[in-house]
């Protein structure tokens, strides 16, 4: 992990920076007067209301509302966090960032990650050099040609070559025998028992997997005849987690256009010949099923994705994992549909087949979620049109239903199932209350849970102590905002009692720590650009607008621990009640309670500050 971006750095970056360029590298702008237009690309618009000025070197959008500097608008554009953020704006103006803070070990890992990322992108510029010039260049050339691929489409993917020979890139990139241990760690080389190493990818298309920075973090490789395995895959690295990257989502971002939806499809091949007929969103998972992770990172770029799988078994099998992947997760404005192709075909030769127009008419008609949930039942019902068949169809999908956590869509889904049953709202709701409901997500960076952590006691109704503790979470929030340093004052035992509260305020809040501990922020604007593409960003601002530190003969940050103090204090006030109730329910017997709570109970008697909560 790099240190904190100082703030300076930070200001020249946004001054040196062009807002024109760009916001115009990314969006078509149309010079209007003084000012730039084009359509909004974070609302769907028709009339152009997105304008960006030169002279304030600033963007803004009549329609909703969207502004902000060079710097944001890559963020939003872009999809990325604000230190990634800052990062790509300096590369574009030759500044290298600089970081405060950082310990010896998070700048050797930092380098060494930087190492890598250099050999990915050395290794895509080889491949593609023998594409161009290798003496038995033709192989490659006539296969991609026999697939339909143009020269602009190869060098928009950046696809390559990796020539027969057992030694050709290790040649190439460890001239000086330095690089070997890298080449390996990065997948690269493949290592043997004894110690030697070769080439992982011979004889092979490369197609490079790029972030969303457009770093070369691994690669994807076919065979040009029928050998096996024909797909292989870069390993997991410490830059490449399969199942949180996409493949063409980089190059969807570099084709000026207001991105609406994306279409998830399964081969390389298949986004390549979309990409190359003007299906410019399509992206396909890498060798892995659609993840909660893929989902999320997709849901943060465009309101609605479109899963397209084979129309066989197996296309239908992988349809039913990704619906039980995306429910728990789909909130209000997320829309999501299923297409699925006719038995033997995939989208690369459907769409050469019939073209743009055709294939994104199938597109338009995907099915929606709603139907799709229930016909993925049928295979598990007998007669599904029949009484019993279609309340045997209410038991299984009710439950489903009831995981969604977008109110409305929820509500349209049970109307949706209610409406094929034939069955009232009512019963379709109270079918997916009393199913047993999926364990929870795990939260985004869990605080360890330590002894002192609060004991939860089953019996209590937490209703009541959770509206008491609102008031104390918001005010932790709104001063959390004001003051981003004092996230590192707040103590694993704050952040396990936050967790105990089981309270979507108590979760914000660790979320928000966790942020800003991963990435120390210098004030508000910085420390509110870090949920800028989060659902929660809205909220955030106004618990800023109404929770101001009081600055008075305390520090920022001590007000900040003394909020937190507060939190734990009537945490534990409201624990040491709920053992006293449980005391009284056995006559005040200590030994009719588990031995822990007894210790508990005892941690908490002693503890003088939980009588002043």
């Amino acid at each position: 992990m790099s240190g904190r971006i100082p703030e300076s750095f930070i200001d020249d970056v946004v001054a040196r920076a062009n807002i024109v360029d760009v916001v115009d590298s990314r969006v078509r702008l149309k010079k209007a007067g003084k000012n730039y237009t084009a359509c909004c690309p974070f609302h769907n618009e028709k009339s152009p209301s997105f304008s960006v000025s030169s002279d304030k070197q600033f963007y803004y959008c009549f329609g909703c509302g969207a502004s902000g500097n060079a710097l944001k608008f890559i963020m939003e554009f872009d999809g990325i966090p604000f230190p990634d953020a800052v990062e790509k704006l300096a590369a574009t103006l030759g500044m290298e960032v600089p970081h405060e803070d950082s310990s010896p070990q998070q700048q050797k890992q930092q380098q060494e990650k930087t190492s890598l990322y250099d050999l990915m992108n050395q290794a895509s510029l080889f491949f593609q050099q023998q594409l161009r010039f290798h003496p038995e260049k033709s192989a490659a050339v006539n296969y991609l040609k026999k697939r339909g691929l143009t020269g602009q489409t190869a060098k928009h993917f950046n696809i390559g070559y990796a020539p027969d020979g057992w030694d050709n890139l290790k040649r190439q990139l460890d001239n000086d025998g330095t690089k070997e241990k890298a080449l390996v760690e990065c997948g690269m080389l493949i290592e043997k028992d004894e110690g030697r190493t070769y080439d992982r990818f011979r004889n092979r298309i490369m197609y490079p997997i790029r972030d969303m920075r457009g770093r070369t973090i691994g690669f994807g490789a076919r065979t040009l005849g029928d050998e096996k395995p024909k797909y292989l895959n870069s390993p997991e690295t410490p830059i490449f987690n399969k199942g949180h990257e996409l493949y063409g989502l980089y190059e969807c971002r570099q084709i000026r256009q207001t991105l609406k939806r994306l279409l998830v499809v399964e081969g390389y091949m298949d986004v390549v010949a979309l990409h190359q007929y003007g299906i410019h969103y399509a992206v396909a998972t890498l060798g892995t099923a659609t993840s909660e992770t893929h989902l999320q990172k997709i849901f943060k770029i465009v309101p609605e994705v479109v899963f397209c799988f084979d129309g066989d078994a197996a296309g239908r099998r992988a349809a039913k994992r990704g619906l039980e992947i995306v429910l728990p997760i789909l909130e209000d404005g997320w829309q999501v549909r299923f297409l699925f192709l006719p038995e033997g075909e995939d989208p690369d030769t459907l769409v050469r087949q019939e073209g743009k127009e055709a294939f994104e008419e199938r597109i338009h008609n995907a099915m929606a979620i709603s139907e799709f949930l229930i016909k993925s039942l049928y295979p598990e019902v007998e007669n599904p049109d029949s009484i019993d068949g279609r309340a045997r169809i209410a038991k299984l999908a009710a439950p489903m239903v009831a995981q969604i956590p977008g109110l409305a869509l929820r509500g349209l889904m049970n109307q949706a199932l209610a409406d094929h049953t034939g069955l009232p709202v009512s019963t379709i709701e109270a079918l997916g209350k009393h199913e047993p409901r999926p364990a929870p997500a795990a939260r985004e960076n869990p605080a360890p849970v330590h002894a002192a952590a609060p004991l939860q006691v089953s019996e209590h109704n937490d209703e009541y102590s959770n509206t008491i503790a609102i008031p104390l979470l918001d005010k932790a929030l709104g001063l959390l905002l004001h003051t981003p340093a004092g996230a590192q004052s707040v103590t694993d035992e704050h952040l396990a009692i936050c967790v105990s509260l089981n309270h979507p305020q108590a979760d914000l809040l660790c979320k928000l720590v966790h942020k800003l501990r991963a990435a120390p922020q210098p004030g508000l604007t910085e420390a509110l650009t870090l949920f800028s593409l989060e659902p929660e960003f809205q909220q955030l601002r106004q618990l800023a607008q109404h929770h101001h530190p009081l600055w008075g003969n305390q520090t920022q940050v001590q007000e900040v621990t003394d909020c937190f103090n507060q939190i734990r204090r009537m945490a534990n006030k409201q624990e040491l009640t709920r053992i006293k109730h449980k005391l009284a329910r056995v006559n005040g017997q200590l030994s009719q309670l588990t031995e822990e709570e007894q210790k508990r109970y005892l941690q908490l008697l002693q503890d003088k500050g939980v009588e002043k909560a």
